[in-house]
Formats: structure tokens, sequence, C-alpha cells
């Protein structure tokens, strides 16, 4: 008994150890994308003059890259670990990002497009993985809390730095912006070579099966899949419209000035940040699949709000109110669900397959983000009325199919804190100590 408490603590303890460098190297990566993210369009179109076409594309084949990668993503992190297949995917992005910055062509810019959206997708499901490993499944939760308050506080706080850095009359201030998100690339590749992992996976630990057997066990999940479906519309109905569907809707219909624009995007983000950590108390002892549904409900006011904005008859003053709240309430919906969903898929994943699930629900996400502006934009634009409509029931959606979802959980995965006590990971090494249901 003595001993397997000494086995629980230095596990425990190697678990923390290992998972605050990771919060750390987190915080450093998202502050680098945060210099460069708000002004791509603007850096590709007018500062290299290349022209909207190609920055357009630029911004496809970040998705198309993504695309591309991460089927292959998954299984590499399963045979190797998520660590490896990091450091490799921050070391492209790094390259990539540099790349950017010194770019004059449009091949030269779109090939650097390539390799920085190749290594910045496969960054989040080897990220993920790491801290599935990192964590119980009672602790979870927090941890992708904190990594989510984390990345958005990074990239507000490196957005605001940039903002004062850019100066579109001189290139070279905007290479220093992709040099210092390069560099930043490549100290959070420093910080994860440290990681001492409280399980190091090698290629005979993972499942004698072929890729296609793997995806074909994942979709042999019905839980999995109805989690994936539930991705696609959440991605779809939110994050998908932030930068276009909704901004267009916001500038078109609601006359919202490009200022006014800045102001509900960070107050989206201020939401999150201030947030985070209320809401995770109030949704870490509830059912996921409930707080999920409960996001569709919050997510579906928040377009009642939008339309409001744009379809009312108040002064400009209550539209850009109205607006500005719209993002706030998304925030909301944001902060509930980074401690929900990703844990959820960790759980899905049978025992050293975390990574193969990670990065197909990352493609899922990188699906949706691709299909939401295209749908998007154009309606926000011109269609106003029916736009709200369409992700007004889309939101409604959300909470039907979370709870359809909520039939096909166990007890333990859809109330996490069943398993309290228990040291089950991905790839865990210790036994279950599991709480029947």
């Amino acid at each position: 008994m003595a001993t397997n408490y000494l086995i629980e603590v230095t596990v425990t303890r190697a678990m923390g150890a290992a998972m605050r460098r990771i919060h750390v190297g987190n915080a450093l990566s998202a502050f680098g994308l945060g210099f460069t993210v708000p002004y791509l369009y603007v850096y590709v179109a007018q500062v290299r003059g290349l022209g909207a076409m190609t920055a357009g594309l630029v911004l496809a084949v970040f998705a198309v890259a993504a695309l591309i990668v991460l089927p292959f993503a998954g299984r590499a992190i399963v045979r190797r670990g998520p660590r490896p297949v990091l450091i490799v995917a921050l070391v492209l992005a790094a390259v990539g990002s540099m790349s950017l910055g010194l770019a004059g062509s449009a091949t030269a810019v779109l090939l650097s497009a390539a390799a920085l959206g190749a290594g910045q997708a496969v960054m989040q499901p080897a990220l993920a993985t790491m801290i599935v490993d990192c964590s119980t499944a009672d602790t979870r939760s927090r941890a992708f809390a904190m990594q989510f308050f984390l990345q958005n506080l990074g990239l507000g706080v490196g957005g605001l730095i940039g903002g004062h850095l850019v100066d579109t009359t001189r290139a070279s201030s905007f290479t220093l912006l992709f040099g210092i998100e390069s560099a930043m690339f490549l100290v959070l590749a420093g910080v994860i070579a440290t990681v001492r992992m409280p399980h190091s996976p090698v290629i005979g630990d993972a499942p004698s099966q072929s890729a296609k057997g793997a995806w074909k066990q994942l979709l042999g999940n019905r839980a999995m899949v109805q989690l994936s479906v539930l991705g696609f519309v959440l991605f779809f109905a939110c994050y998908g419209q932030f930068e276009s569907g909704l901004s267009a809707y916001g500038v078109e219909a609601a006359g919202i000035s490009t200022s006014a624009l800045g102001t509900a995007l960070a107050a989206n983000t201020a939401m999150i940040v201030v947030a985070q950590f209320a809401v995770l108390k109030f949704v870490e002892r509830r059912r996921r699949s409930r707080v999920i549904a409960a996001v569709g409900m919050i997510w579906a006011l928040a377009w009642v709000t939008a339309g409001f904005a744009g379809l009312g008859h108040g002064s400009q003053e209550m539209a850009t109110a109205a607006f500005v709240s719209t993002y706030a309430l998304f925030g909301l919906g944001e902060a509930m669900l980074s401690p929900t969903v990703a844990p959820l898929v960790a759980d899905l994943a049978p025992e050293g397959m975390a990574g193969q699930y990670n990065s197909a629900f990352a493609l899922v996400k990188q699906l949706a983000l691709a299909v939401g502006p295209a749908v998007g934009g154009p309606l926000g634009a011109s269609l106003p009325g029916p736009y709200v409509v369409t992700f007004f029931l889309f939101s409604l959606g959300i909470s039907l199919l979370a709870v359809k979802l909520g039939r096909q959980l166990t007890a333990v995965q859809d109330q996490p804190w069943r398993a309290k006590g228990s040291l089950v990971v991905a790839r865990g090494s210790v036994e279950p100590v599991g709480v029947e249901a």
C-alpha cells in the first residue's frame, strides 16, 4: 500500500512539472501568433503589394495545408509520441514564419504559408496529447481550461503589442513581427524538449494495426463520430463566423465601424480571460453533454442579440452595444467548451490512441473553419435576416446534438468527477482506480 502511494505521488509530481512547462511554452507560442494573425492580410495584399487575390490564397493555403497533414499527424503521434512530432512541427512553423517575413514574391509567400500552416495544424493535436498524458481524468478539464486561457491571453497581448510595432509603410516592421513569431516557436520547441513526460511511449506501444485500421476503429466509435459531427457544427457556427460572416453582417447590416468591430473582438477575448476559471468551477461538476447543450442555448441568445443589432430599429449606440455583447456571449460559450470538449475527446480514445483522436478532431475543426467563412461571408453581407436565422437554428442544433451525444457516453465520460483518484491517461502506465458509476 505504501509503495503504491509513493508511485502515485511520484507520477503526479512528474505530471505537474511537465504540465507547467507545456503551459509556459503554449503561452509563448500564442503570444508570437498574436503578433502576426491580425495583420497577415494587410501584409500580403498591401505591404508586399501582391494584391487581394494572393492574400486570399494565402488564407486558403493555411486551410489546405492543415487538411493535408492532419490525417497523418495522428498516426505519427501514436507511433512516435507527441513530443518529437510537436518539435518537428514547431521547427517547420518557425521556418515558415521567418520565410513569410522575408518573402517578396507570390510563390515564396504561398510556400511559406504552407509550411507555417502545416506546422500550426500539427501543433494542436500534439499539444493536446501531451496535456492528456500529463493529466488525470480528474485534472484534465482544468488543464485544458488553463491552455485555452493562456492561448487567448497570449494572442491578445501579442496583438496589442504588435499593433504598436507595425508600420504599413515599412516592410521591415512586418519582418520583425514574423521574426518574433518564429523565435517564439523555437522557444516553445526548446521548452518542450526539456519536458520529462511521466510515460515515454515508444513505437512498440502503438497498436499493431495499420493506419487504415486505426481510422476504421475510430469511425466505429459511435460516440466519437457523434462528437465529431457536433464539433463541426460548433466550429462552423461560431469560430467560422468571427472574422467572416459575423464581421460582414456587422458592417453591412448593423453599420458597425471598424473600431467597434475591434472592440467586439476585444470583448470576446476579455470575456474568456475574465470568466474562464469562474466558469470552470461551474461546469466541472456537471454533465459534459449538458454543458455543451447550454452553450448552444447561450449562442442562440447571441444570435438573437446580433439580430437586434442589425435588424432592430434602435440607435446606432444600441446596435453597437448589442453587437459587442454578441461577441461577449460567444466568449462565455467558448470558456464553457474549453474544459469540456477537448477532455472528452481524450476520454473517448482507447489507450494509446489519444493522438489519433486528437488529430481527427482537429481535422474536423479545420474543415469547419474552411467551410464556415465561405458560407457565412456572402450570406452575412447580402442576406442579413436569413443569415441570423440560419445560425440561430444551428445553435439550437448544438443543444439537440449534445443531448443526443449524452446518451452515447458512459457515466464517467459524461461526469468525469466520478473517476476522481484515477490515474488513467491515454497512454498511462498506472493501473486504473476508477469509481464505478
